[in-house]
């Protein structure tokens, strides 16, 4: 008969948690559509109007009516992904921390990066009017470069008539480093707000709230896009379908898993604005 022996190690109580990167593209996208695809299922067709012309009024000559027409896109939640792990239970035995709760924190984390990544690569879709320098890299290595590109975003949005309410940006850790080095972005009485400098959050600059993450998509060498819109832009929706915990039926062990399914849509590419931004000289 064979004596199980428990491993001579001990698992610490204090778990090293992982360093974590913020995810913001999801978060600055509207749930416009979210509440119906739960309700109805996991396609929303949405429905645009054309715009009635505009004519002179002659008097004592009649007025001529027009057809609207309509034009659909659909939003479809097909992105679908799940976690899984299984905990030994003498591993479990030996751990002095409840490891299971850290494990799905994680795992949820990295659902919901995937997702971030998901939306940031919807950038591809911008309309080409809304691309600086046509889509060619713009090298940024000064502090007055940085702020400068944000202007020249905002100037893209406005000739696209993009409402100036909610318009956001998301740039990567170098950026947000030049413009920390810029007066006009750190200065109080410039910025309107004291945030940056009270409590080191990213803040506000040239018409934009300012996110930065290292999601921002990275298509060639070191350069970065640099994304900025309105919450119009963008549409979200995302589901958990399944989070359980079982039995292994083959080891004594537990195991937990869970389901993920989201999707995204870019509604409006005029409501989007882009650079490819270049880091070195």
């Amino acid at each position: 008969m064979a004596i199980i022996r428990f491993r001579p190690e001990f698992w610490s109580a204090l778990l090293l948690t992982s360093l974590k990167r913020s995810h913001v593209y999801a978060a600055l996208c509207n749930r416009n559509y979210e509440g119906e695809i739960r309700a109805a299922g996991d396609t929303v067709r949405i429905t645009s109007i054309s715009r009635p012309t505009v004519n002179t009024y002659s008097r004592n000559a009649d007025i001529s009516y027009e057809e609207l027409t309509d034009a659909q896109r659909t939003l479809l939640v097909d992105q679908e992904k799940y976690w899984a792990f299984t905990l030994d239970d003498v591993d479990a035995a030996q751990a002095r921390a409840n490891v299971v709760p850290e494990a799905m924190n994680e795992s949820a984390y990295a659902l919901r990066d995937v997702a971030d990544r998901y939306v940031a690569s919807l950038y591809t879709g911008v309309a080409s009017a809304n691309r600086l320098d046509a889509g060619a890299a713009r090298v940024i290595d000064a502090a007055g470069e940085a702020y400068e590109t944000l202007v020249d975003l905002g100037v893209k949005l406005d000739e696209a008539d993009v409402p100036e309410e909610g318009r956001w940006t998301v740039v990567p850790p170098w950026f947000h480093g030049l413009l920390k080095k810029d007066q006009r972005f750190t200065d109080a009485s410039a910025s309107g707000t004291t945030e940056t400098l009270r409590n080191g959050r990213v803040g506000e600059a040239a018409g934009f709230v300012i996110h930065k993450s290292n999601n921002t998509p990275n298509p060639t060498s070191d350069n970065r896009v640099i994304m900025a819109g309105v919450p119009a832009a963008m549409s979200f929706a995302e589901q958990i379908l399944k989070t359980e915990a079982l039995r292994s039926e083959v080891r004594f062990a537990d195991r937990v898993r869970g389901l993920h399914v989201y999707g995204a849509k870019l509604l409006r590419p005029d409501c989007l604005a882009t650079v490819l931004a270049d880091p070195s000289t």
